[in-house]
């Protein structure tokens, strides 16, 4: 492919550095505003090329040296080269130009970023890529635009040093295991009071054999409080040793009078990759819930009850839906175990609860929803349920937008919106918006 000279005039949502080529849009990964690259085209299409970065002719001002020695093979996060208050104030532009741009969203009312108090060290869980070359075991993340594994050696600066040390000790004894060959991921996760997950994913036919020899290891693991092993990307969970489920605290000066809460979540399931933002998360929906103790709550996509539980003490009533069955298992032993006796929870898909309370004729004075990052199948029919507000908490501002323009044209109106920063050193981010029935 050809290779050109360009200026990096901006950053865009997905990581990527944004130039002009030829009349069209250029996205290079691993540049920032104010650099001269020289560059090769690897995609073209009819309206824009992506890029690969060869060269850095004239660095940018705005560069600092990042602390990862693999960052830029690495595919793990995207930005160590900017500091943080620059990232932050690029999140924050990217994130109001697509709402105002796709969702129509009037431009004042997006806040500011909420940063992350923790830019290193924050993260909860990683999925970490196995794999060997030459006989030397490689574990790390895949290499940007490859299935190439780069090894992060002593560890991902990103993740919390417990979710290091779990790795380490795996990468001495996966050599050692006889069926450690066969071991391809590596998902490790941790709760807040220093107790960790390791879930093996394998090719191997019968999963027990890697399990039973995970347990005969256990003193070689010492970090890690359970292990399971997986085969295939549905297959069931094997347990080697020790605890099924994590868990993480709320709490009590989180809300005025709140008492603390214990939420867990059991192996394999969803959680928050930085907990101390999903605080941020939780008091900002109940700050903007503004529940005086008599409203019908609807938490669609609920997962282990994160939302519902805290905010149930200030409401009527509290009804959770999610899709994953174990996590609604969770979210019930979460309310019984923080005595929680208004919360109720259901496994269904979203749009089919929507449809059938819609039917029964249902109403609800707040409805909140966390959806993953495809965003909300059921945004459209939210209206029939005739919430006085909506709260969206969203993990990717192009389909929140989406699903804003949506509730806009049904007669609901964005009234604020909160990007919060989850994921620092990358382009992702997390959001709270609010909606009034007009």
């Amino acid at each position: 492919m050809a290779e050109y000279e360009v200026s990096i005039e901006s950053l865009c949502y997905g990581g990527a550095g944004f130039a002009r080529l030829d009349g069209k849009a250029c996205f290079v990964p691993f540049t920032a505003p104010g650099d001269t690259a020289r560059v090769r085209v690897i995609k073209e299409k009819r309206s824009f090329v992506e890029a690969e970065l060869l060269e850095l002719v004239a660095a940018s001002p705005l560069r600092i040296e990042p602390s990862c020695p693999v960052f830029g093979a690495c595919g793990g996060c995207d930005w160590q080269f900017l500091s943080y208050a620059e990232q932050l104030a690029t999140k924050g532009t990217i994130f109001t130009d697509t709402l105002s741009r796709i969702g129509k969203v009037p431009r004042e009312v997006v806040l500011p970023v909420s940063p992350s108090p923790e830019c290193y060290g924050y993260r909860s869980r990683v999925q970490l890529k196995v794999s060997r070359h030459k006989g030397a075991l490689r574990l790390g993340f895949f290499r940007t635009g490859s299935h190439d594994i780069v090894d992060f050696g002593a560890g991902c600066p990103l993740a919390h040093e417990l979710l290091n040390r779990m790795a380490d000790e795996f990468r001495s004894i996966l050599s050692r295991l006889p069926h450690g060959e066969t071991v391809q991921q590596l998902d490790l996760a941790m709760g807040d009071d220093g107790e960790g997950i390791a879930i093996l994913h394998c090719r191997e036919a019968r999963p027990e054999q890697v399990a039973e020899e995970l347990a005969a290891a256990r003193d070689l693991i010492p970090s890690v409080s359970g292990a399971y092993v997986k085969r295939g990307g549905k297959g069931e969970l094997i347990r080697a040793f020790g605890i099924d489920s994590l868990s993480y605290c709320i709490p009590a000066d989180l809300f005025p009078g709140a008492r603390q809460m214990r939420l867990r979540f059991s192996r394999g399931g969803f959680s928050q990759v930085n907990y101390r933002q999903n605080l941020e998360l939780i008091r900002t929906v109940w700050e903007w819930a503004a529940l005086t103790g008599k409203e019908r709550v609807l938490d669609l996509y609920c997962g282990n009850g994160n939302i519902s539980i805290p905010l149930a003490p200030y409401a009527a009533e509290v009804f959770g839906v999610e899709g994953f069955a174990p996590s609604i298992q969770d979210a019930a032993v979460n309310a019984e175990a923080n005595g929680v006796e208004n919360a109720s929870f259901q496994v269904s898909d979203a749009s089919l609860a929507v449809r059938r309370l819609a039917k029964r004729k249902e109403r609800f004075n707040l409805v909140v929803l966390d959806p993953p990052r495809a965003g909300a199948e059921a945004a459209a029919e939210l209206a029939q349920l005739e919430p006085e507000r909506i709260i969206y908490v969203s993990c990717d501002p192009t389909t929140l937008a989406r699903d804003l323009a949506q509730l806009q044209g049904a007669g609901y109106r964005v009234t604020r919106s909160k990007p919060v920063d989850m994921f620092p050193q990358t382009y992702h981010l997390e959001s709270v918006t609010e909606l009034i029935r007009m």
